[in-house]
């Protein structure tokens, strides 16, 4: 039951960012040119969303299970590392260049975008890059 949420969860959630717009790199890429022909309708979208999410997380930190009875993963700190403002900088950067975040860049993908096949590809080697970098990190401490 589990997995079959998840997977409707996920659809729901595409068809949300094909009809908002999110996962157009011209129309990301215009909500994000402030100096230029600015489009504010992203704002209203990422503000819907965060309604939404604060609604949500506030009402998860009361509850120790999910409503499918699996337990509650809700991250514990709220400290800002330096690991996290660069990784947040990365994304940013990727973000502007690209007009892609994950989840829109992997709708686009399966709507045959070719841009998000090269976003991909990059995010799929970063991704890789860092799990290289973080199983190679024991070994750099102990040697």
């Amino acid at each position: 039951m589990a997995k079959l949420t998840a997977l409707l969860s996920g659809l729901l959630f595409g068809v949300g960012l094909m009809i908002s717009g999110m996962a157009n790199p011209a129309k990301v890429l215009g909500f994000l040119d402030l100096a230029g022909k600015w489009d504010p309708s992203l704002a209203f979208v990422m503000g819907g969303a965060l309604a939404v999410g604060v609604v949500a997380f506030w009402l998860a930190r009361r509850r120790t299970k999910s409503l499918l009875g699996l337990p509650m993963q809700i991250p514990a700190s709220s400290a800002v590392s330096p690991r996290l403002i660069v990784g947040s900088a990365l994304f940013g950067i990727g973000w502007g260049l690209a007009g892609f975040c994950p989840g829109p860049a992997l709708v686009a993908l399966g709507a045959g975008c070719p841009k998000a096949w090269v976003f991909v590809a990059a995010m799929l080697g970063g991704m890789a890059a860092f799990e290289l970098v973080e199983r190679a990190k024991p070994r750099r401490q102990h040697a």
